[in-house]
């Protein structure tokens, strides 16, 4: 279960009137339309799984809740670097009456409720709720990004081909998804035993009821997949005090934006088969090729507003005549924001993909691919409804499906079809009042987004493969870099928070890791405060402890076995029954703990060069970042409350000093 740490990053329907159908230009007939790839093999699905792709859900273990006096000795543990002696003293024994008294009443609640709820996790619906009833903006304080590596044929990068490329591998996807043909997420700790065919054939006849176990035998652990149901045609509709999802899988069309324009086209026909890849390329080149000047006000502006303000103007929007409009929009497969702007380096495409200038984008689906003149892609997420495990495991597939059996080339002709009456640009009623809430909207954004500072570094000196030689977790050395790069830059040990997925279970969502422990402020201090008094064997002594305790608290998180997720979920239990919280709640430490300043998230993919996202404090670091062969690369988030070129440098100093010491070296 260790392996789990790879999955690391950080994260209601409504009905419509029946909407008009979207005129789609066809020039084959429809039993013969099919994706034909260059190698001359057609096929409208990624692969066809030998095991279907939901095989092991029913039979996924359920999230644990830990014992409450696990979780009171982890939360202690973790407070333990971040007060002083009196402060830990009076923290102690808030915790030890909250678990003699209240905390163990609420826990046992918590067990019968998870008792009477086995199809889901006790994690699940507070943790949706935690989302939606969140009233912030969603863009900077929820949305991430991770974008694509450019693919390696650089003439398939032109923004047409690309484009038309990458819809074709999501349509792809999807079909490959809703028809059971998608590959289980599973973590094959011995492949040569679980990923084979021989395994497949067998445990494809083993009942869903009892497949896990079957898997488990073989030291693989199939993986939640209950959020892919949200990949597509999904979007979060505002509503005042708490938003909703949407889905509607019968939604055919994808919604483009260019220039602050929508357009809509249908990517899938009535009988459910995907569209010509040489009829979406003409589609898009006629949108690429629309000089209509930008809208005056461009409606993207409203899903970056405050949730309650976005949607009492939505309400209005509806009143105004627009239903059908927002509906296309909302019931979309997904959207592609088409920028008519090149990138000039990493920082410039971590602003663009993150929050771009508003104008181009509908952040309120589950996610958007963004494709820049010069092929330049990523995505960006909705986070309520799933995490990244889904949304990778997606941009994973459409990389290698895309840039392996591209459908469309350099050169290829578009279709001779009728684009101008395939494509339709939404248009919307907007009174004054409306008006006026796009411009406030806009004027809102352009404040949060211009106080985002971001910067990089790439450390070259060394990376995953030095540190698996020392026997040493690379994901825990990074993390130590950021508490002694804090440490050098302030001098003080923070809140810190590293996410790590729970999908081992049934309807898990995340757990944290703590990376600021007692280990790590030992070791930042002995670095940075005390270069001189320790011999290199102790130095090499501290990381190796800093080490094997971060292994230790990725693997309970990974497990289920953390302490964050079972205090919010009594937190919210209490909530819920109106319930007084107990002074553990209260504590001046509880608030400075799930005060994060160090907020962190880690992924290496093939298909993904960077990922990124804003401060969850307007005091603290959003640090994105991936331990390589043979680097390590940080891509790092602040308000104009920290200096973020200081402390890439701080922790480049620590990296330097780390690998220094494992070459046996003294500090200078």
């Amino acid at each position: 279960m260790a392996n789990l740490l790879s999955l690391q990053f950080s994260a209601s329907l409504r009905k419509y009137g029946s909407l008009k159908p979207l005129r789609t230009a066809t020039t084959l007939p429809i039993d013969k339309r099919r994706y034909s790839s260059k190698d001359g093999s057609t096929s409208e699905y990624l692969h066809k799984s030998i095991v279907p792709s939901m095989h092991y859900q029913k039979s996924l273990p359920r999230l644990p809740i830990p014992k409450l006096e696990d979780t009171v000795k982890r939360y202690l543990a973790a407070q333990r670097p971040l007060l002083d002696d009196d402060q830990f003293s009076k923290t102690e024994k808030l915790v030890r009456d909250f678990q003699s008294g209240v905390g163990n009443q609420l826990h046992e609640e918590l067990m019968a409720q998870d008792k009477q709820n086995k199809h889901t996790s006790y994690i699940s619906a507070p943790w949706f709720d935690m989302y939606l009833s969140a009233r912030d903006s969603v863009v900077l304080n929820f949305n991430p990004f991770m974008s694509f590596n450019l693919d390696p044929k650089t003439e398939y990068n032109d923004q047409l081909v690309r484009g038309t490329n990458m819809v074709c591998s999501a349509v792809r996807f999807m079909k490959t998804l809703r028809a059971g043909y998608l590959e289980p997420e599973v973590f094959h700790l011995n492949p040569a035993k679980s990923d084979t065919v021989s395994f497949k054939k067998f445990i494809r006849w083993v009942p869903s009821s009892l497949s896990w176990y079957g898997a488990y035998m073989v030291n693989a652990y199939p993986l939640d997949m209950s959020q892919y149901f949200r990949l597509f045609n999904s979007t979060r509709i505002p509503k005042k005090g708490r938003d909703e999802l949407f889905t509607e899988p019968k939604g055919h069309h994808l919604l483009v934006i260019r220039k602050g324009h929508m357009y809509v086209f249908d990517v899938v026909d009535p009988n459910g088969n995907p569209v010509e890849p040489t009829q979406i390329q003409s589609h898009l080149k006629y949108i690429l090729s629309d000089q209509t000047p930008a809208p005056a006000y461009p409606l993207g502006f409203l899903t970056s507003e405050n949730r309650d303000v976005w949607a009492g103007l939505r309400e209005k929007l509806l009143a105004a005549g627009n239903g059908e409009a927002i509906g296309s929009v909302d019931s979309a497969l997904f959207c592609l924001c088409l920028e008519d702007e090149n990138m000039r380096d990493h920082i410039h495409i971590s602003h663009n993909m993150l929050h771009g200038d508003g104008s181009n984008r509908w952040f309120d689906k589950s996610f958007s691919i963004i494709l820049a003149k010069d092929g330049q892609a990523a995505i960006n997420f909705e986070h309520s409804w799933g995490d990244g495990v889904a949304v990778l495991r997606f941009q994973n597939e459409i990389f290698k499906d895309s840039t392996e059996r591209p459908l469309v080339h350099p050169g290829s002709s578009a279709a001779v079809v009728d684009s101008a009456s395939a494509v339709r640009r939404l248009q919307f009623n907007l009174d004054g009042e409306l008006e006026t809430g796009i411009a406030k909207a806009k004027e809102n954004f352009d404040s949060a987004v211009s106080k985002l500072t971001i910067d990089a570094m790439e450390f070259k000196k060394g990376g995953k493969e030095q540190l698996k030689k020392k026997k040493l977790s690379p994901d825990a050395i990074a993390q130590l870099a950021f508490q002694m790069g804090f440490l050098r830059q302030y001098g003080q040990t923070v809140a810190s928070y590293e996410s790590c997925s729970t999908a081992a279970f049934r309807h898990g969502r995340t757990e944290t890791i703590r990376p600021a422990t007692v280990h790590t402020l030992r070791c930042a201090h002995a670095f940075v405060r005390q270069p001189g008094k320790h011999s290199v064997d102790e130095l090499q002594g501290l990381l190796s402890e800093c080490s094997k305790y971060h292994g230790q608290l990725t693997k309970e998180a990974a497990m289920g076995q953390g302490f964050d997720r079972h205090l919010f979920a009594m937190k919210y239990l209490a909530n819920s029954k109106g319930q007084p919280l107990h002074a553990l709640y209260q504590d001046p430490a509880y608030a400075a703990i799930n005060h994060n300043i160090l907020s962190t998230s880690t992924l290496t993919s093939p298909a993904v060069s960077l990922g990124g996202f804003a401060p969850v404090v307007s005091d603290g670091f959003g640090v994105g970042y991936g331990v390589h062969d043979d680097w390590i690369g940080c891509n790092v988030s602040s308000y104009p409350d920290r200096n973020v070129h200081e402390f890439l440098q701080c922790v480049h100093k620590s990296l330097e000093d780390i690998f220094t010491v494992l070459e046996g070296k003294p500090l200078s």
